[in-house]
This record gives C-alpha cells, structure tokens and sequence, in this order.
C-alpha cells in the first residue's frame, strides 16, 4: 500500500507539474489551482504513509530491467520513518509556498513556469527522500540542482540573479562531483549501492585505502563518508562551499522560502538516510562537528552585521544548518531531524513575512516608520532573572530530565549534548526577550522563566520520544552517541567559551541600559569597530575563494596551452 500511495503521490505531481508547463497559458491565471489541489493531495497521502509506516514497519521496494547490471538498471524506493517524516514536511511547505504564491505571483511574467517549476521541484524532493539506493539518490541530487537553478534565475532580465544562478550551480557541481565519487567508492567497496546491502556490508568490512604510495592507510569507510559529506556541504552551504546561499537573495521570495525550508535540508537529510554508515567512522563525524561549529559561528556573526532582511535570513538559515550539521557530527542524528523540521517551518514562515513586507513597503515608500525610540530605564528583575537563568540552566536540566520526565540520560554524551543544546537555546531566548524592551520588568522575568521551561522540556522530550520514534531499534541511538564521543575536556572547553560569551551578552546589555560608556574597556571599543568590518566583508572567506578559482582557472589554461606541445 505504502509504495503504491508513493507512486500515486508522485504521479500526481509530475502530472500537475506537466499541466501547468504544457497548457498553463490557457487558464487565465489560474495555473496555481492545479498546483495547490495536487500539492494538497500529496500532503494529505503523505500523512497517511506516516500512519502506516510508524505501525507497520519500512518498506523496500525494487524494479529492474536487467540481471547483469542489477545495480545500475534498477529503480530502489526505500520508505521508512524518517522518510515518511520528511514527505510531510515536504508537501506541507510546498503547500503553503504555493498558496501564497497565487497572489505574491500574480503580475509576474513567467507566472505558469513558476507554478510548474514549484510543482516539479516538489517531485524531486520526494523523489530524493524516498529513493533506495545511492544511484538514485545520486539522479535525484543532481534534478534538485537542475531545477534550484531554474528557479533562482526565473526573472531572465534581472542580470544579477541570472548571475547569481550559475554561481550556485557551478559551486552545488563541486560538491556533486564529491558525490559521485563517493558513490563509485561505494560500489567498488561494497559491490552495491542499496541502502539496507550497504549499511550491512560497510559494518563488516574492514578494508583500507592509500591515498598515494606509501601514505597513511585510511579505512575505506572514513573516505566514502567523507567524500559524501563533501556533497552535502556544497547543498547545506558549509564553509567554504557556502558563497552560493547569500547570493541568492534576488530571486522571488517565495523561491527563498523553499531553498531555505526545503533545499538546504539536503545535507542534513543525507547524513541522516546514511547515519549505519557514518555511525562506523567516528573521523567523519569529528570533521562533521568542526564544519558545522565553524559554519554556525560564521553564519550568525554576519547576519549580525546585515541591514537587508532577506540577507539577513540568508546568513541565518546559513547558521542553522552550521547548528544541525554540528548535531549530526555529535551523533544526536534524531536531534538533527527535529532542528531540521522546526528550521524548515519557521524559515519558510520568515521568508514569506519578508516578502509581504518588502511588497507594501514598495507600495508605501514610508514605510518602515525611521521613528527614534528613547532608552528605556534599566530594570533589575529581568536582568537579574536572565542571568541566573543562564548560569542555573543546566541544572534545571538535569531535574526536569530526572524527576519530571524521567528520562535516564546514561551516557555522558547524549547528557552533555542535551546539556549544551538546550542551555544555548535557551540563553539565546532569554537575551532576545531582554533586548525587546516592550513589556514591564515582572512580564518579561516571567516570559523568560517560561520560554526556559518550555525550550528545555521540548529538548528533553526530542531526546526521548523522537528518538525513540525514528530509531526504534534498542542500542542504535546510543552506538552513534558513542562513536561521536568527543573527550569530556573537549566539551569543558566549548561550554567556557559559551559562558564567557553569554556573561559578556549580559554585562553589555548592563553597561548599554546604564549608558555608561566609560565602563567599558577602551580595547573594547576600539577592537567593535575592526570585528565588525570583518565580518560585514564575511571574513574575507570569499575573496579568498574567489581569487583561489581566479588561480585554478589561470593555471588551467596554461597547463591547457603548454601540454599539446609536450605529449608526442
């Protein structure tokens, strides 16, 4: 039943899609009815194979054409719990872009190719979370690209965005070259590239590999993990393959609002559909964790110092996926999944609140009002309440953990990954609440003490439940928490950094309500205005990489020049 919905699911789709390409002009601008009505079916189909998958278990499907290339001429559908998960999310998205579409779009020229580029992309998305093999995957990945393309360079006039279009495809071509040859190590290393056949041959092997003669032996494993996680970097822009993702900005909003709930999520899905494989290379994992902390501080610091609001949610969907890509690399693969879910749904969200914003303010070039607003008095409580809060968090933790929702956190370093993501969160929340400003002193202590609370109960119960629900097999979840284990000295070390970075929050929110800018220290004030440069110019990160290809390009040539001459 589940794969014959499938196949309904993404019959109805393609058809749409087709209608809408093949006789669109013909509706008089009503294109987006089929599109709605087929996403609203997919959506409905998809909840049911959610249903049906958490009670009757995964299913496999396959179809060949030949017993001699049984890995190559064959379609794989692989539906499991975390596939159905992502088809929800998917069609829900997808469902709401497109309905906001049918007005946000409406006097756009290329309104019928809009529609059934949305459509289509819809398709491949699914296509990608339930296909069954890496082959597929592989077809899969590279129609997401094709189509991401198409869709950043919808308005053909706008020479910037056209631009801006084959930037991304270019960068997303490095990372699918990465892909691919992980893919064929893959099959050389395993002999299959399905799934289920993968995971279970890749745990009993125990083959090495030398990158050149005489070199280090590295197991064959770290590489294919590797030169995957490669792939997903350039789709979930990771430094130094994230150039492309702020770029991108001048395509239709409703395009930023499915590259940023939808797109993006690639990496983070495939790490996920491959957690057997890269539970058995804790190498791949450490260099996962150090991207995705790297990207995340990147991405947040640079949308810190952005005025345009879709550039500033560009950079911040840029540390959201630093922050998932980071909880994969610690093994909390089901965590990633949730951040992955709530990331997609608020993003979404968030792109399209710009959108009607940035379209009235065209209509009423007065708006947003430049009113001054006067500083407010400091208030003890609030401040008080947000500091004890940050610094008593983590053992708030531990008693809802233990007392109130008995849950038994065994391991150190599910504890501590608890620990760190819930305590962060948090503190984030309760500063941002500060900062705000709107509310009396005993309202905003009494939002923080709340947003605490829920943040935390909401991470203990992600750490319980969902886990528990996309990894039902007992021990599976914990063996990825113990090959990502880092030293606990490790951990000591970031969570100091964190605290002396949110005190540092706290004291100058002190010292800005006080207005007393004698207080602080002059190297302080002379060092804010150099960070700021450097990250307003992203640290440099992508002159360096432009002037790197500037390189490769010229050493191409000549190399393409002088070569004929010296080969016989």
């Amino acid at each position: 039943m589940n794969i014959s919905l499938l196949f309904a699911i993404l019959t109805i789709l393609l058809l749409g899609s087709s209608w809408i390409a093949f006789a669109g002009n013909k509706l008089v601008g009503r294109s987006h009815e089929i599109g709605i009505v087929s996403i609203a079916l997919s959506f409905v189909g998809a909840l049911i194979i959610l249903c049906s998958v958490a009670s009757t278990g995964n299913v496999h499907f396959c179809m060949q054409a030949s017993a001699l290339l049984s890995n190559f001429l064959r379609v794989d559908f692989y539906i499991d719990r975390l596939s159905a998960v992502m088809m929800v999310l998917i069609t829900a998205v997808s469902a709401v872009i497109q309905m906001y579409s049918a007005r946000y779009m409406r006097d756009d020229p290329g309104y019928v190719r809009f529609f059934s580029l949305l459509g289509f992309m819809t398709f491949a998305l699914l296509g990608m979370v339930t296909c069954g093999s890496l082959l597929m995957l592989l077809f899969w990945w590279q129609l997401v690209s094709f189509l991401l393309y198409l869709l950043l360079s919808h308005n053909r006039d706008d020479v910037d965005s056209v631009r801006a279009a084959f930037r991304t495809f270019v960068i997303l071509r490095v990372g699918d070259i990465a892909l691919l040859c992980g893919v064929w190590l893959a099959y050389k290393s395993y002999g299959t590239l399905v799934f289920p056949a993968v995971f279970e041959r890749a745990a009993a092997s125990a083959a090495t590999l030398h990158l050149w003669a005489a070199g280090p032996e590295i197991h064959v494993n770290t590489c294919v993990t590797l030169l995957l996680f490669v792939g997903a970097m350039a789709k979930s822009a990771q430094l130094p393959l994230h150039a492309w993702l702020p770029e991108t900005m001048g395509a239709p909003t409703p395009v930023s609002a499915l590259m940023h709930a939808g797109v993006v999520n690639a990496g983070g899905f495939l790490i996920n559909r491959l957690a057997p494989l890269y539970g058995l290379s804790p190498v791949t994992l450490h260099i996962i964790f150090i991207v995705g902390l790297f990207t995340a501080i990147f991405g947040t610091t640079v949308m810190l110092t952005r005025a345009d609001i879709k550039t500033k949610l560009g950079f911040s969907t840029m540390g959201q996926m630093g922050f998932m890509i980071m909880e994969c690399g610690l093994g909390a693969f089901a965590l990633a999944i949730f951040h992955l879910i709530a990331h997609g749904i608020f993003k979404a969200t968030l792109f399209l609140s710009a959108g009607s914003v940035i379209h009235k303010n065209r209509r009423e070039p007065h708006l947003p009002s430049s009113g001054h607003s006067e500083q407010q008095a400091f208030r003890r409580l609030p401040w008080a309440t947000g500091v004890l809060m940050t610094l008593l968090l983590p053992l708030v933790i531990l008693l809802v953990a233990n007392e109130v929702v008995e849950v038994e956190l065994k391991e150190a370093q599910g504890t501590i990954i608890l620990l760190f993501f819930a305590w962060v969160t948090s503190s984030q929340a309760i500063l941002s609440l500060y900062s705000l400003r709107s509310m009396e002193s005993w309202k905003v202590a009494g939002a923080m003490v709340l947003t605490a609370c829920f943040i935390v109960f909401m991470y203990v119960w992600t750490t319980e439940s969902f886990t528990c629900f996309l990894y039902p097999v007992a021990g599976e979840a914990a063996h990825y928490f113990s090959s990502a284990a880092f030293p606990l000295w490790f951990f000591d070390i970031l969570v100091g950094i964190i605290l002396f970075l949110l005190l540092s929050g706290w004291s100058m929110s002190y010292l800005d309500r006080h207005s007393e800018q004698s207080l602080s220290p002059r190297w302080m004030l002379s060092l804010a205005p150099v960070l700021y440069l450097w990250f307003w110019n992203r640290l440099y990160v992508d002159q360096v990489s432009a002037s790197a290809a500037r390189t490769f390009v010229f050493v191409s040539r000549k190399l393409d020049a002088i070569l004929p001459d010296w080969l016989p």
